[in-house]
């Protein structure tokens, strides 16, 4: 039985044809493990595949759209089959980006575009994979959620939503997977240098300090996925990769009425500043 989940693991990944996702699959070969890339673009999961391949590696494709239960669950079948082994490590990724209108101007569509992929793909891949993972005796999980999950972001609602879905559930199970030999951790960064723009529909002004932003304060993906994979091997429950995130965290549970002022403050004066 492994100490170290992401050592030598059968991992499936969804959301792994770029960014967190691809470099989440590299990462897990480099450690020794094998992967199998699911994404709703079956061409950049099977690019993620040549990179793991070049690495020596062993990787598969498989086109999975995370909002449908049913190509989740064809996605376990599959992970079955090709996977040398069970599946001990589920990295429950895939998600899009969406922002720029207040909540009851942002479009409903977004809305439930936005939980199809980001919510309910997460509740997806945990309702599929807890079972087998509990059965095996151990291994592990990581929901990647996001500073969204706890920051209330303005402009951002439904992505917020999401990921605040996405954290709490992971807390849920970490509660309901004590002792089981399973390890559940739910990712949390701030600003991470992937194409989830050019995938989402951040729109207005949001999107042109979006890119602001990421230029001047944007994270690597393989650095976020390293302190990920390391936490989950500690056991961990929360990991927040940057300084920014770990101090909203905090500055959000010591003082939320000055923070939500604050932050309200910034988006009626400050953003304009920023351009």
């Amino acid at each position: 039985m492994p100490n170290k989940p992401s050592r030598g693991a059968a991992a499936v990944v969804t959301g792994a044809g770029s960014g967190i996702g691809r470099a989440f699959a590299l990462e897990i070969a480099r450690r020794g493990g094998s992967v199998l890339c699911s994404d709703i673009n079956l061409a950049t999961a099977e690019e993620t595949v040549a990179l793991v391949e070049e690495l020596g590696g062993q990787a598969w494709a498989f086109k999975c759209d995370v909002s449908k239960l049913n190509q989740v669950e064809a996605l376990a079948e599959e992970a079955e089959r090709v996977l040398p082994g069970p599946v001990s490590l589920v990295i429950n990724n895939a998600g899009v980006g969406v922002g720029g209108k207040p909540v009851g101007e942002a479009p409903m569509a977004d809305w439930k575009w936005t939980l199809g992929i980001n919510l309910w793909g997460v509740i997806h891949g945990c309702h599929v994979f807890t079972p087998k993972l509990k059965q095996l005796g151990y291994g592990g999980i990581i929901n990647v959620a996001s500073t969204a999950s706890f920051s209330a972001a303005p402009l951002m609602g439904a992505y917020n939503v999401t990921k605040a879905g996405a954290l709490a559930l992971t807390e849920t199970m970490a509660v309901e997977l004590a002792g089981s030999g399973v390890s559940v951790t739910a990712l949390c960064p701030t600003l991470v240098k992937t194409n989830i723009k050019a995938n989402g529909r951040i729109v207005g002004e949001s999107s042109k300090l979006f890119d602001r932003l990421m230029d001047r304060f944007g994270m690597s993906p393989e650095r976020v996925v390293n302190d990920a994979l390391n936490a989950l091997d500690r056991g961990d429950l929360y990991v927040m990769p940057q300084f920014d995130a770990r101090m909203i965290w905090r500055a959000k549970r010591l003082v939320p009425r000055s923070y939500a002022r604050g932050i309200g403050l910034i988006n009626r004066f400050g953003v304009s500043r920023l351009h």
